[in-house]
């Protein structure tokens, strides 16, 4: 593994403004947003509006993503997101939720998720999660990825690599009918074969008007997962794969998680609609 000093939290940068006209989420700077009462089905109407919201957050974080170079900041990454989405009439969907100060999260080397952009400089050999989410007519569009920034160590090549495979494995296992611990059970099989660790404690979930909806997508087999899958429904799978343990800390800012061994991590994200016969991406650019 690439032996990268571990990472320190940098300087955030002013909060970046949103234009007047561009719809916010009700949550926006307040400690909570309300809880989702609506279905987890949705109808074709709310599903073409969340193809418009995922394909603006997955041009959004394309865009950020061609700055990935040593050198550049991870605040440099939001600026370039965040410009995108308020370019094409989007709310990004992380500012201000929960009082996350940014419109991305950027996540390093060790980090889980959640990682907030700041003054953070990329360096060569480093890998970068950007997680990015659109908000517009009223419903949301969350994808992430990660990227290799520079010269990559061949083991944390393969394992975004891995991760990638196993986010593609486990959209090809959604189908009407069976219960959503398929998907964790076929992301955990495939992990384990490499003896990576396969975070528990931070899931998939439920996406549409809400954020986050209450319906959660566990990447293991967890027996509790028994929902069955049913065609309109909508929700993201986003496994979290790493060298180590799946166990994690949290910095003290109250977001940023990494794990526990400070081993790295790699992260995959779309948006999903399940359809008659599986699942059809909506976050695709």
């Amino acid at each position: 593994m690439s032996g990268q000093s571990l990472l320190v939290p940098g300087e955030l940068s002013p909060t970046r403004s949103v234009p007047g006209n561009i719809r916010r989420p009700e949550y926006v700077w307040k400690p909570t947003p309300k809880p989702y009462t609506g279905p987890e089905i949705q109808d074709a109407e709310t599903i073409e509006r969340m193809r418009i919201a995922g394909r603006i957050a997955a041009q959004a974080m394309a865009e950020a993503a061609k700055l990935i170079e040593p050198g550049v900041t991870t605040d440099e990454l939001d600026r370039v997101a965040h410009e995108f989405m308020c370019d094409h009439g989007a709310y990004p969907s992380t500012l201000g939720y929960r009082g996350f100060p940014k419109s991305l999260c950027s996540s390093v080397n060790e980090v889980i998720c959640h990682g907030i952009p700041d003054s953070t400089v990329l360096r060569d050999g480093d890998i970068v999660n950007l997680d990015v989410t659109a908000y517009i007519h009223g419903v949301h569009g969350d994808n992430n990825a990660t990227y290799l920034c520079g010269d990559v160590d061949e083991e944390s090549k393969l394992l975004v690599e891995r991760t990638r495979e196993s986010l593609d494995r486990a959209i090809k296992a959604v189908r009407p009918g069976r219960q959503i611990n398929i998907i964790g059970r076929v992301i955990e099989s495939y992990a384990k074969r490499f003896g990576y660790g396969v975070v528990r404690d931070f899931t998939g979930h439920g996406i549409n008007s809400s954020f986050h909806s209450g319906l959660i997508i566990p990447h293991y087999d967890s027996p509790h997962a028994t929902t069955v899958i049913q065609p309109g429904m909508t929700f993201t799978i986003e496994p979290m794969l790493t060298l180590g343990t799946h166990e994690y800390d949290m910095w003290a800012d109250g977001w940023t998680v990494v794990t526990k061994d400070r081993k790295r991590t790699a992260q995959f994200e779309h948006t999903l609609v399940v359809t008659e016969s599986g699942a059809e991406i909506l976050t695709l650019p």
